[in-house]
């Protein structure tokens, strides 16, 4: 089933209505789907290199607007609606453990690294942020902050790159998206360590 729902989102690229598809992916991939905004961002990005910054802001505003979702519906809705959504992905425990154990400033930091390299998934960072009460404002800010350099980073590099990009991307560059926020983790326990 998974891999028809990915087959599924990765034909949405070849249709005209495919920047649409792609503002709708990036925004319930950021509150409860599963499936990443890239599978749609790098075929289209591929196909039409000049529009690649253009799709990159219809993914970021998108999946900005999809992260205040999932944060209202961990504020007003956790138990009706965010918690039966976590349920079915598996990941309520992992979630609770969040939600008990993280202070605001290291939900932020999930956010940022969340946002950078999907750790954790998207969707329960926004859903714990409001749940944990995290400043929408500051939350829309580190959202955009996040999800735009990694989509502005998939832009430049179909830009620079085209074809041969498309490999790296879709087998390497989580590896370096997660050891970016690896860096970023280290550096916020150094400056906590610090203080």
């Amino acid at each position: 089933m998974l891999r028809k729902l990915y087959d599924w989102t990765l034909s949405l690229s070849a249709r005209k209505s495919a920047e649409w598809w792609l503002g709708i992916i990036a925004f319930v991939e950021s509150s409860v789907f599963f499936i990443p905004a890239e599978v749609l961002f790098v075929p289209m990005g591929l196909a039409r290199q000049e529009r690649a910054y253009r799709y990159a802001l219809i993914a970021t505003v998108g999946s900005v607007l999809g992260g205040i979702f999932g944060w209202f519906l961990g504020y007003y809705a956790y138990e009706l609606i965010a918690r039966p959504i976590l349920e079915f992905y598996g990941s309520l425990e992992k979630f609770e453990a969040l939600r008990s154990s993280s202070s605001r400033d290291a939900i932020l930091l999930m956010l940022i690294t969340s946002g950078l390299a999907h750790l954790p998934p998207m969707k329960v960072v926004t859903i714990l942020s409001g749940a944990a009460t995290v400043n929408l404002w500051l939350f829309i800010a580190s959202a955009i902050a996040a999800r735009g350099l990694r989509f502005a980073a998939f832009a430049w590099l179909l830009r620079r790159y085209g074809e041969p990009i498309r490999d790296f991307i879709e087998k390497r560059l989580g590896l370096i998206a997660g050891g970016a926020a690896a860096i970023v983790i280290l550096l916020y326990l150094v400056v906590r360590a610090l203080r």
